[in-house]
């Protein structure tokens, strides 16, 4: 079922000109519009208040492919191409700072767009039907009872460490016009020898400094760490992204981080960096994550572009992390046979789900430890964390921590974010994006990472158990069969 409304009347109706009880007022009630002064300002609402950033963002890969998608449900006179709204935007970007939807319509040269109903019903039981299963596995874990109830101590914030600090290391690469810059945290006192050493990699926009929490606790608690920035996915790539230089970084930058990881394990076998330890931890957050997983050498399986063309195509993006791993499709990635003394990977809010389905042949037999959040709408933890699980694990030490009202931005602290709400760097990230206690929660994902290590030195397993109180958060930890339960009655 389609929709036809003329741009005119739209306009025409908005502005009072319309007779009340017309057809197209009728439309615009079912669709959630009873007032003109509600559709007027709908209309006036800036659909782009950064027209330098806005370009970067259409030409970028997950811009179009956006585009592309909504086209399908939107179409203006019988055309799905995007190519004209694409145009008449970029049209405007040129001419005016702010673009709202009444400038857009205005300008585009067809007399009527259509609206797919039955699209976008489809799509609204997709989002539905997401988020219930986010609640849903809350209800779950929380009715499990095959194991006791455990209660850590009242402050969940460990004291800030203070002591540790980093050599900055420039390091040349052959794959890139600029150098490296690595931090490695080596312990200044060692209360005991240890078998690993970690490479910790941030996320797509992620900053060194976003981690250093993390790395000052590993340190403290006897790991040398590494952390490496990536340029062009780094910090700088999206303060020019936000500044309308260069478009939004994706899947594609995948290749050259994983030549960064060869470069860095190269450096540190030839003595470059000084670290004594041989067994390597892959730690990252999100894309930092999945970077690593590729690392081990573990291959797409070849249903990706199928399983993508069905979740694309229905523009259900309550898993915003199915746009870079649909890109992939696109992207060739080297064929890697792994790394040598792989210990394990820990990697918060990762993500993959579309990549690997469940299947012997893709799996990885080296301790896998997944954190995840359930306020994470990035990478939510019932598909990507518990599902990924599922996919590639089959190591007994492997493990999932699941926080409740935690985000996918919870573990990136940024500066100022210690003692406000709002940090004061290029994320400036709230409480409405981190999350519940996001100080609280580095904290406890420091302990339980700390915990996990700690167990892998022994090749011992984290014990597993649901419905832990620690302070004001609850959380889970949990094995295969646990992670097997909870998606069987989703």
């Amino acid at each position: 079922m389609s929709i036809p409304i003329s741009i005119k009347e739209l306009i025409d109706w908005s502005n009072g000109a319309e007779e009340k009880h017309s057809e197209l007022a009728s439309w615009l009630d079912l669709l959630g519009f009873k007032e003109r002064e509600g559709l007027a300002k709908f209309l006036n609402t800036p659909l782009v208040r950064d027209k330098s950033m806005a370009r970067q963002l259409l030409r970028s890969w997950s811009g179009r492919k956006l585009l592309d998608e909504v086209s399908d449900l939107i179409l203006m006179d019988e055309d799905s191409s995007g190519e004209r709204v694409l145009d008449t935007l970029e049209n405007l970007l040129n001419e005016k700072d702010e673009v709202t939807t009444f400038d857009l319509l205005n300008s585009l040269s067809v007399k009527a767009i259509h609206i797919d109903l039955d699209g976008w019903i489809e799509v609204a039981n997709n989002w539905r039907s997401e988020l219930n299963k986010q609640q849903k596995l809350i209800s779950d874990l929380a009715s499990i009872n095959d194991l006791s109830v455990r209660r850590g101590e009242n402050n969940v914030l460990l004291p800030e460490i203070k002591e540790t600090e980093y050599e900055l290391i420039s390091l040349t690469v052959s794959h890139r016009n600029e150098p490296l810059n690595l931090e490695v945290w080596n312990p200044s006192a060692r209360k005991e020898i240890r078998k690993n050493w970690v490479l910790l990699m941030p996320g797509l926009g992620g900053d060194r400094n976003h981690f250093n929490w993390l790395a000052r606790s590993l340190s403290h608690n006897g790991w040398p760490v590494v952390v490496l920035a990536h340029p062009g996915s780094d910090s700088l790539a999206l303060e020019a992204l936000v500044k309308g230089r260069l478009p939004l970084p994706g899947a594609e930058v995948i290749p050259q981080r994983l030549n960064d990881i060869d470069s860095v394990l190269r450096a540190k076998k030839s003595g470059k960096i000084d670290i004594s330890e041989e067994n390597v931890v892959l730690m990252g957050h999100s894309l930092g994550a999945l970077t690593a997983i590729f690392a081990s050498g573990v291959k797409i399986d070849d249903q990706l572009e199928n399983r993508c063309e069905k979740v694309l195509d229905n523009l259900s993006l309550s898993n915003l992390s199915s746009l870079l791993q649909c890109q992939l499709i696109d992207i060739t990635l080297p064929d890697r046979k792994g790394i040598e003394n792989l210990s394990a990977i820990v990697g918060m809010n990762s993500f993959g789900s579309f990549l690997w389905q469940k299947n012997l042949d893709n799996q990885i037999n080296i301790p896998l430890f997944f954190t995840g959040g359930t306020f994470d709408l990035v990478t939510p933890s019932i598909s990507e964390q518990l599902g990924l699980m599922l996919a590639l694990s089959s190591n007994p030490l492997s493990r999932v921590l699941l926080i409740e009202g935690a985000s996918h931005f919870s573990p990136i602290r940024v500066e100022g974010q210690m003692y406000k709400s709002k940090g004061k760097d290029l994320f400036n990230l709230g409480e409405s994006i981190v999350g519940y206690h996001p100080l609280s929660v580095q904290s406890l994902l420091a302990f339980e990472i700390i915990n996990f290590l700690d167990k892998l030195e022994e090749n011992k397993p984290v014990t597993s158990n649901t419905n832990i109180t620690k302070g004001e958060l609850k959380f889970h930890i949990l094995d295969n069969n646990i992670i097997e339960k909870l998606v069987k009655i989703q």
